[in-house]
């Protein structure tokens, strides 16, 4: 069960907190600081198609596995909507309605995982990349450096997080019935 893909996303697990502690610490609004955060964030982010392709290329692909990504992804993604929540960066309703999906998704997969695992779907990952996306904007001093009153881009990188975040949970919920 623990090979080296498991171990990979048990690291990201691990790493993940460190990395929101910089970010709660350091984080200032267009700042030099972001884009270390941001590197740092792409990094640990990277590591979800690592571990995948690692269990797909060594054909060790697990159940602990298929349900730890998830959570890693959660831990993460989760945990730096709430540290820019806190920050008054990134608005709360945004943070809660992706929240609310993301915990009532984990719950529903811990409810079936003993009939079956259900893995991330191309829905799902297409939702985890895109909120890493309006997630890195958002950390990035791109975000005040191209701010526009008329188009805020991070706002929209927001908007579309949350929209597909939903979108993937109605078809997990259509597609696992």
């Amino acid at each position: 069960m623990l090979n080296a893909a498991n171990l990979v996303t048990i690291a990201r697990i691990v790493i993940a907190p460190v990395f929101l502690w910089f970010l709660y610490a350091y984080y200032l609004p267009g700042e030099t600081v972001g884009w270390y955060l941001l590197a740092a964030f792409i990094a640990i982010a990277a590591t979800d198609g690592i571990d995948g392709a690692i269990a797909r290329r060594s054909n060790t692909v697990t159940k602990l596995g298929k349900l730890l990504d998830p959570i890693a992804d959660k831990v993460l993604l989760g945990g730096t909507f709430i540290v820019l929540s806190m920050l008054n960066v990134m608005p709360w309703w945004a943070t809660i309605a992706i929240l609310i999906r993301e915990v009532g998704m984990t719950v529903y997969r811990l409810i079936v995982v003993r009939d079956r695992v259900i893995p991330a779907s191309s829905t799902g990952k297409l939702k985890t990349v895109f909120q890493a996306i309006a997630l890195g904007w958002v950390i990035s001093p791109l975000n005040l450096i191209l701010f526009n009153p008329d188009f805020d881009i991070g706002f929209g990188l927001i908007y579309g997080a949350v929209f597909l975040t939903w979108y993937s949970a109605i078809k997990y919920i259509r597609e696992s019935r």
